[in-house]
């Protein structure tokens, strides 16, 4: 009964675990830790000049730049436009692994972040339940203590309002990876437009 409780509220929100990945990994969306530049990038793979020219100063901050997705596409497009009417193709590849690299790492921490949220949500609703189960168990004794039965329920309403409201932002929390995603995807398409 109380486990049924647990998972009903546990399912108010966003499912936890899409089928087949990490039993934490709260999201509906598949969990994929990592991504390629094979799966956004259908342009030239980067060679050892792209590689070295990946860390020039001038592409590294023209890659933090449009990578902030505060920063409109149409933006960034523009940004993308004024460095290609000067840029070799090999800067441009650079450019987008540079890119890349920058969006990649901010979604693996994110997603490392996301796993930790899973987790302590998992923890929260385990906690949940063994509240709910210490007072049954007090509410059940010869001479109930209604000060501490009162204290345990103050307590268990604080858990469960913590839980439901993180469950609320979890829709939120799960859609940003793919935000970057399709950042990166938009960014590589602008890119390579000026490579065809």
């Amino acid at each position: 009964m109380i486990r049924a409780a647990v998972l009903a509220l546990a399912m108010a929100g966003p499912a936890f675990g899409a089928a087949g990945t990490d039993p934490d990994w709260p999201c509906i969306q598949r969990q994929q830790p990592n991504l390629s530049l094979g799966q956004v990038w259908s342009g030239p793979p980067p060679d050892e000049a792209a590689e070295s020219l990946s860390r020039d100063r001038a592409i590294t901050l023209l890659a933090e730049r449009i990578e902030q997705r505060r920063m409109p596409m149409d933006e960034a497009e523009a940004e993308i436009a004024a460095f290609a009417a000067e840029a070799e193709p090999a800067q441009l590849v650079a450019l987008m692994l540079a890119t890349f690299r920058r969006i990649e790492q901010d979604r693996s921490a994110l997603m490392g972040g996301i796993s930790r949220y899973g987790r302590s949500q998992v923890a929260l609703a385990t906690r949940i339940e063994e509240r709910r189960a210490r007072m049954e168990e007090m509410e059940a004794a010869e001479a109930p203590d209604f000060e501490a039965i009162d204290a345990e329920e103050a307590a268990l309403d604080w858990d469960q309002r913590i839980f439901t409201e993180r469950q609320q932002q979890l829709t939120y929390v799960c859609e940003t990876p793919v935000i970057l995603e399709q950042r990166i995807f938009a960014l590589g398409r602008a890119i390579q437009a000026h490579l065809d």
